[in-house]
């Protein structure tokens, strides 16, 4: 018996045909059974947590509950959990203001990031200007140069217009290095919308802006919020560049953790919740948009 797939055994029957096509990692899974492998992922799931885990428990323990054992003691010890080193972070001053720091720039970077590269991704898919493609791969070129190559450039270029050590600089530190990336990834992602759908749009009378609006974008809304993702928490979690270009009175919450390490034997009643209050902020964020980035990662490896 012939089959698309190919010659089949005379012997074989029809499911046993439609077995024999199966890909392989599913043939896998259906012999170690659905509850081993779920069994499994959680395992991995919860080593992966165990850190995130960790580090609250801790924020829960007094300094010299710290000072003297692990985290894990607390199980056995429960009554040692004080909400006290949270109270402590609510008064500091600094680590508080350096929370809004961040959000103050890792907002605007973010959503300059997306509106940019949406606008730039449509133009390179879908219009048509001289050098076009030439541009494109200049913009692809753009991911190989690392940021490190561009601090000492950049930091005299915002020297000399005022923008060194501004929130304001580090938000176009930002902007500019997130772009490349995001051009690329939109542009991909827009490419593959069907040309039927843009042309049918444009006999309805639609011009470029309302095409971009009405049926680009609902499209790419997946790509769009994994790059706003992305970019959150590279932004979110950068020390390097707020480092160097942030204001150093009011820096973000990274470096402003950073110096509570220099005395750490002092500080740990506000370092340790100030650690776990600036990781929660990127997991509810990513938690939050959890579908929609799925749903881009898939969408991308389908086509």
């Amino acid at each position: 018996m012939t089959t698309v797939e190919g010659v089949v055994p005379a012997g074989r029957s029809g499911a046993g045909a439609v077995r024999a096509r199966r890909p392989l990692a599913a043939r896998i899974v259906a012999r170690t059974g659905g509850g081993a492998v779920r069994v499994f992922l959680v395992l991995v799931a919860l080593f992966w947590l165990m850190p995130s885990v960790g580090l609250l428990l801790s924020s829960l323990r007094g300094p010299q509950r710290i000072a003297e054992s692990g985290w894990w003691q607390v199980f056995s010890e429960p009554a040692q959990i004080t909400w006290d080193n949270y109270s402590h972070l609510l008064s500091n001053d600094k680590v508080m203001g350096s929370l809004l720091t961040t959000a103050a720039i890792t907002v605007p970077a973010t959503v300059l990031v997306v509106v940019i590269g949406s606008l730039a991704g449509y133009a390179f898919a879908w219009m048509d200007f001289p050098g076009r493609d030439g541009w494109f791969l200049a913009v692809v070129g753009l991911l190989v140069v690392p940021v490190q190559v561009a601090l000492i450039p950049v930091a005299k270029l915002f020297g000399a217009v005022g923008l060194f050590e501004t929130t304001a600089g580090v938000i176009l530190f930002h902007t500019a290095f997130g772009l490349p990336f995001a051009v690329f990834l939109l542009r991909n992602f827009f490419a593959e919308i069907p040309r039927e759908l843009l042309e049918a749009a444009r006999l309805d009378g639609a011009g470029e802006l309302r095409l971009f609006t009405r049926v680009v974008l609902p499209l790419g809304g997946p790509a769009i919020a994994s790059l706003a993702i992305f970019q959150f928490l590279w932004v979110w979690n950068d020390m390097l560049i707020a480092l160097i270009f942030a204001d150093s009175g009011n820096p973000p919450v990274t470096v402003a953790l950073q110096q509570e390490v220099r005395q750490f034997g002092n500080n740990i009643d506000v370092l340790a919740p100030g650690a776990f209050l600036s990781m929660v902020v990127p997991l509810i964020v990513f938690f939050a948009f959890q579908r929609q980035f799925v749903s881009g990662v898939m969408a991308g490896a389908v086509k």
